[in-house]
């Protein structure tokens, strides 16, 4: 079997690693860790990667709004998606002890959402970093052992590190969504079953134009399980919508919403057709 070539952000040990391994499961990976997105949809782009992982939303701080501008602009194909519960660990140096850790370093977002924990323990101050599961390299590395990671169980297993606590995490209800990517060039016609398609349109600018898009969709029985708006570019107050429905642009009524809403809209973009993922279940 050929290894898959995937790209994602981040350190190996993060979580987005962990929604590649879900998404190309069962088939050998080699990993294209990359610093910054935008680097990601460039690898993909350039052929250095065969496919990509991003986040595209969480269920606490809500979409990733830079991947959504990244997917118009780079025109990936959108094939899967993935949820991974979140669930960040205190990690230290395999000597460190909990009572000596004074500092805990993390990407910001995974530090915000495990506010309660450094109010609970006001001696660990909280501290930025690029990336959850770099953060545990930089503790190896650093063998300070009063330094401390947020992160992931799967970066202490990577890294050789200690969980020194689990679950520090407020909300165990915390998941986040990712995208597979693919090039353009490479989709694959749509098998039987539920799809869920996503896809992206810029209303023309008059009133009710929003409804009469929505309407295409409503008007056929098509839900939207997502929708999002992000401001055009040299239009200061307009927008451009990213839009999620269940349904398969191959099939009759989906079909003919599509082309109701082409009428309705300036500009209108398919970013991918694929297989809804369920949301994993908190152990009891």
């Amino acid at each position: 079997m050929d290894c898959v070539r995937v790209a994602f952000q981040g350190a190996r040990g993060a979580f987005s690693e962990q929604a590649s391994r879900q998404l190309v499961a069962g088939r050998p990976v080699e990993f294209k860790p990359c610093e910054k997105f935008f680097e990601v949809f460039e690898t993909l782009r350039d052929g250095a990667a065969d496919r990509a992982v991003v986040p595209i939303e969480n269920t606490l701080h809500g979409s990733v709004h830079e991947n959504y501008d990244h997917l118009l602009h780079y025109h990936p194909e959108i094939l899967g998606e993935t949820y991974v519960r979140v669930v960040h660990n205190l990690i230290g140096h395999p000597d460190a002890s909990r009572a000596g850790i004074e500092r805990a370093i993390s990407h910001p977002v995974a530090l915000a959402q495990c506010l309660d924990f450094f109010r609970r323990n006001p001696g660990i101050s909280a501290e930025s970093h690029y990336d959850t599961g770099g953060s545990v390299k930089t503790v190896m590395e650093r063998a300070d052992l009063r330094l401390a990671a947020v992160a992931s169980s799967a970066a202490a297993d990577y890294y050789g590190a200690t969980i020194l606590e689990h679950s520090i995490e407020d909300d165990p209800e915390n998941y986040t969504r990712f995208f597979l990517l693919g090039p353009r060039e490479g989709r694959n016609a749509c098998s039987e079953g539920t799809r869920k398609t996503s896809l992206v349109f810029v209303t023309k600018n008059v009133s009710g134009a929003l409804f009469r898009c929505l309407s295409a969709f409503a008007l056929r029985d098509i839900s939207l399980t997502k929708i999002e708006s992000r401001p055009l570019k040299g239009r200061p107050f307009e927008y451009r919508f990213y839009v999620d429905i269940t349904a398969a642009p191959e099939q009759e009524e989906c079909a003919n919403a599509l082309r109701h809403l082409s009428e309705l809209t300036e500009f209108m973009a398919i970013l991918g057709s694929y297989e809804p993922a369920s949301i994993p279940a908190v152990a009891a």
